[in-house]
């Protein structure tokens, strides 16, 4: 699994396209750094970005619901809701699709963050609010989150 890190302020243009950062490229040389699939965020305002191997593992699970559970069929609808197969262009840029511009609310500025194994791309405005809300809490979330061992993977425990 490749770690993605960076933090990269970036600006779309008329189409909705921007620039994918030559240093994000370089970390995802060993994958097939030109295929990505791109989907709104569970929990924020945000677009989420996964390479395709990020993908296809995070979709494997998914796969193993039982299709007969209405709950997981909703689950499954939901999560895929709006997701996409997005290629760079020859100018090395990926496309934003308007549906997604309009639930993430970017307009101009765009913050691209690594997050681990994707990378989530926001409006400058709302990341920087959220980094700047978040600041705060951030050491008593790390206690919670990182010190209990209740939120380890089995492998880690």
């Amino acid at each position: 699994m490749t770690i993605l890190t960076g933090v990269h302020n970036l600006k779309i243009d008329v189409k909705g396209r921007f620039i994918f950062p030559s240093t994000l490229r370089k970390q995802l040389a060993d994958e097939a750094s030109e295929v990505f699939v791109m989907k709104r965020s569970i929990f924020y305002k945000c677009i989420e970005l996964y390479p395709q191997s990020t993908w296809v593992r995070e979709t494997s699970e998914i796969t193993k619901l039982n299709r007969f559970v209405k709950k997981n069929n909703d689950f499954i609808r939901l999560f895929m809701s709006g997701s996409r197969m997005m290629n760079l262009d020859e100018g090395g840029r990926l496309l934003i699709p308007k549906d997604l511009l309009d639930f993430s609310g970017i307009t101009k500025d765009i913050v691209l963050a690594s997050a681990i194994d994707r990378l989530e791309i926001w409006s400058k405005a709302d990341y920087e609010a959220f980094i700047s809300d978040g600041s705060a809490q951030f050491s008593a979330l790390t206690e919670e989150v990182m010190g209990n061992s209740a939120n380890r993977t089995e492998e880690e425990k």
